[in-house]
């Protein structure tokens, strides 16, 4: 079954780069007479050492630093005036329903959602922050009514039902003085003031993060464009060994280095983890990162040291048979891991093609 042609990638800056490394190992050759294979004899001796044409996948990588740590970073402020009386410890996770701080010795509870807890919600209210309160209620086991959109005489029912389940005043309302909003589970970071401190209204109380590890990493504005969302990548623990994950994010803004004459533009790219609880004990250690770019299966490769520049720009390989050297013109294809595919000239897997002895 013939192969369908190479794609040919955008080889531009590969190829002035080989042009530059060939031309300074092996003398651009003029071509002769040609013998009939689609290749052209040469006139000289044979090179200096040889390496086989191989058949198989080739695949781009891109190695970058990156940390371990949290992402979504975000800022609990105070509701209510008054004295802190309890505060958790930096690093505690804490889920839907869980304690996040006390003031004047009453607690302040988390739940999900994006809308912000602006006001007391009671019988009457409507809006989209009682649905979502609603949504917490329904998920922690208090039903009995219905999800939506209007705070009923059965959601004040339910809400004094998890009221007294938690030991608090059973007043079947709720307000920003006991509940404050996240995305999800949270870890705390840093602890904002220290019991005994007053707070109040949009005052700092906590520093939190998301409770999952990722990495965090930049990347060269000229690769950007390789690197995608869900694209698979193999990250190495300090340790040595490594753990698989995938690409979450990847950054729009770019960042200047510290040096702009030298460090190149970059982007984020946030990496999640496969298995997170390899990485539980680790926090803000550096690791490296191996993205996994394009791959082209079943395909001839050569070193890239093979390729011959030649006049008209196009390349070439010299390939050695029988104590003889023949110049074959090649298509160029996908550059990765020292090597490039080809095509064309009755390549074959095996052949034997010229290249600068090391």
């Amino acid at each position: 079954m013939k192969r369908p042609s190479i794609k040919r990638g955008t080889v531009v800056a590969a190829a002035l780069a080989i042009v530059a490394v060939v031309g300074g190992s092996t003398a651009f050759t003029a071509l002769t007479s040609s013998d009939g294979d689609g290749g052209t004899s040469r006139d000289r001796g044979l090179p200096p050492a040889t390496e086989a044409v191989e058949r198989g996948d080739l695949s781009q990588s891109t190695q970058a630093e990156g940390t371990i740590g949290h992402e979504g970073k975000r800022k609990i402020n105070g509701a209510a005036p008054g004295t802190l009386t309890w505060a958790p410890k930096a690093g505690s996770v804490i889920k839907r329903n869980g304690r996040l701080y006390e003031v004047d010795g009453s607690p302040v509870r988390l739940m999900y959602g994006s809308e912000p807890m602006y006001r007391t919600l009671k019988e009457g209210v409507e809006g989209d922050d009682v649905r979502q309160f609603e949504q917490n209620l329904a998920e922690l086991g208090y039903t009995g009514f219905t999800v939506d959109e209007e705070f009923t005489d059965l959601t004040a029912a339910a809400v004094k039902r998890w009221q007294e389940a938690n030991g608090d005043k059973e007043t079947g309302t709720v307000g920003p003085e006991s509940i404050a909003v996240a995305a999800g589970t949270v870890r705390v970071e840093s602890i904002a003031l220290s019991v005994g401190d007053r707070t109040g209204p949009g005052q700092p109380v906590l520093n939190t993060t998301g409770s999952e590890r990722v990495v965090t990493m930049k990347v060269d504005v000229a690769e950007s464009g390789s690197v995608k969302e869900g694209d698979k990548v193999t990250v190495t623990l300090p340790d040595g060994n490594s753990t698989p994950g995938k690409v979450r994010s990847v950054g729009t803004a770019v960042e200047k280095g510290e040096d702009p004459t030298e460090d190149s533009p970059k982007i984020s790219v946030t990496v999640s983890l496969d298995e997170p609880d390899k990485v539980d004990a680790l926090d803000q250690a550096p690791v490296s990162v191996e993205l996994k770019g394009e791959t082209v299966k079943d395909v001839l490769t050569v070193p890239v040291e093979a390729l011959l520049a030649l006049p008209d720009k196009g390349f070439a390989v010299e390939v050695v048979e029988g104590g003889k050297s023949r110049e074959v013109v090649v298509e160029l294809g996908l550059f990765a891991q020292g090597r490039v595919e080809v095509s064309g000239g009755g390549l074959r897997e095996g052949m034997k093609v010229g290249v600068p002895r090391i």
